[in-house]
């Protein structure tokens, strides 16, 4: 499965939930694709192994037409990273609008989602589009640093 069975529907909601990711801050495409329940027909086991290349297939389709209504940029990989291809002009427009938005790149060119990860829309924004609560992307702070955890 190359596509969602219905690719418009889907395309529209995730395009719906990107244009509420607010200025300064990103979410990545396992965290969109995490708020959307399994399309009909789609296994859950197949959709969590394919949501995430589902909405960069969504982000992919934006036009440049759509490019001032769909924050594309705010978009990012699971490893805080932009996942077009090093140096190509695409690349370093995202780059260029997250750096004028106050996010920050590492070294590395990383984006440290414990700063900039987006939390998700509220609850109320969820149920009225009969969405599901997004997986986290910051790291839970530890009590104390250099103990291991036991829950």
């Amino acid at each position: 499965m190359n596509f969602p069975p219905d690719t418009k529907t889907y395309f529209d909601i995730v395009w719906t939930i990107v244009r509420q990711i607010p200025s300064g801050v990103v979410s990545t495409y396992g965290q969109i694709a995490s708020m959307i329940p399994a399309p009909t027909g789609v296994d859950e086991a197949d959709y969590e192994r394919l949501g995430a290349v589902w909405v960069g297939k969504a982000m992919n389709a934006v036009s440049s037409a759509d490019d001032t209504d769909i924050p594309w940029q705010r978009v990012i990989n699971s490893q805080g990273g932009i996942s077009l291809p090093e140096g190509s002009k695409a690349a370093l427009e995202q780059r260029r609008r997250l750096e004028n938005e106050g996010v920050k790149f590492s070294s590395a060119g990383k984006i440290n989602l414990n700063t900039f990860a987006w939390d998700g829309p509220t609850s109320d924004w969820l149920s009225e589009y009969r969405l599901l609560t997004p997986k986290a992307l910051k790291k839970p702070a530890d009590d104390k640093p250099g103990q291991m955890r036991l829950f």
